[in-house]
């Protein structure tokens, strides 16, 4: 990690879409500017994104790019606690879960400031 780059929350790289069916959340995140698109593909790994919900014990991640799109596509297995109908949580929709994995660190080099949501 360079020393310059700065960390900040996905959401000021991209945007999210969700769904969920069942035990599974199909999380959709879409990159706000080219020029950050590469950063997705490095950092958001399958390993990276399974362990930042590590707390909610997937069975699998799978990752699928939508390189026309600039858009990564996330399955995670057994995230919603058996499924919103199933589930004692409060919350076990997958929107919820997207909302964590916007919120997950990204490391931006300083050539690509200009381009985060909410400035520089």
């Amino acid at each position: 990690m360079n020393p310059q780059d700065l960390l900040v929350p996905l959401y000021r790289l991209a945007h999210g879409r969700t769904g969920d069916k069942g035990n599974r959340s199909n999380i959709s995140v879409i990159a706000w500017h080219p020029a950050l698109w590469p950063l997705l593909l490095e950092q958001l790994t399958p390993e990276a994104v399974a362990a930042h919900f590590a707390h909610r014990q997937p069975t699998r991640v799978q990752r699928f790019a939508l390189p026309k799109l600039r858009a990564l596509n996330f399955v995670l297995d057994d995230v919603l606690d058996g499924g919103v109908n199933d589930a004692l949580n409060l919350d076990a929709h997958g929107k919820a879960l997207s909302f964590w994995l916007l919120d997950m660190p990204v490391r931006v080099p300083p050539a690509l400031r200009a381009h985060l949501a909410g400035g520089p």
